[in-house]
């Protein structure tokens, strides 16, 4: 049976996780409220995952630390989940070994989506928090890329899947005529002519994005 120990200095949002954890079958749950009983958690409980937010005990990013602590001593699976959504800070967390990041507003699937993936050894961001992250450097594109919209993103991303414009605008629930400007915005920004061209610029796009999840997959090697 997986153990999840869920961190979180807000009870409520913390037992709010806990529940859906346990509703979708995931596995039993726990609760830490502070860096202090998070850690006598994991010596505890020994988890299999590990949910945390990095504004525990009152401080923005006190979460950074208490990841790395977790990390030097066990070989629980770590997943962020914070209210930041800046590619720096994403970018932090998994460099201070986070296997998972995802966002306080996303959908209560994403999270049950978040926890399967890290505790199978899979990394996971958000797709749009992935694609930010990506594009998070100094060549012109991705200065460009990291400025859209998160609208933009979603229908960038479902244009590198190779979704057709009716299939996008039902998936995203928004009019046919809404995925057609955008996608002419898109056309502009990146220098496309033509949809097969814009079409091309994504999936670039989404193989960076690719790349960069590649070396998190496998996170908790065995010895």
């Amino acid at each position: 049976m997986t153990t999840i120990l869920v961190i979180d200095d807000h009870p409520i949002v913390a037992q709010g996780c806990r529940q859906l954890i346990e509703d979708a079958g995931l596995g039993t749950s726990v609760e830490a409220n502070s860096a202090a009983e998070a850690i006598r958690a994991v010596h505890r409980f020994n988890p299999d995952v590990v949910i945390v937010d990095l504004g525990i005990d009152g401080n923005e990013l006190a979460g950074l630390d208490l990841i790395e602590r977790l990390r030097a001593g066990s070989k629980a699976a770590v997943l962020v989940f914070s209210m930041h959504r800046d590619p720096i800070i994403v970018s932090r967390s998994l460099n201070a070994g986070a296997n998972g990041y995802l966002v306080k507003d996303s959908a209560a699937t994403k999270l049950v989506e978040a926890v399967r993936a890290v505790a199978n050894g899979r990394p996971y961001l958000d797709h749009e928090i992935a694609m930010q992250l990506a594009l998070h450097g100094p060549d012109k594109n991705k200065r460009v890329l990291a400025d859209l919209t998160s609208r933009e993103l979603q229908i960038l991303t479902l244009l590198a899947k190779g979704k057709p414009y009716s299939e996008i605008a039902a998936s995203l629930r928004v009019s046919y005529k809404t995925v057609v400007n955008t996608s002419a915005k898109l056309k502009t920004l990146l220098g496309a002519k033509t949809l097969p061209e814009l079409i091309r610029s994504a999936m670039e796009c989404l193989s960076a994005v690719e790349t960069f999840n590649r070396p998190h997959i496998d996170s908790n090697p065995s010895p």
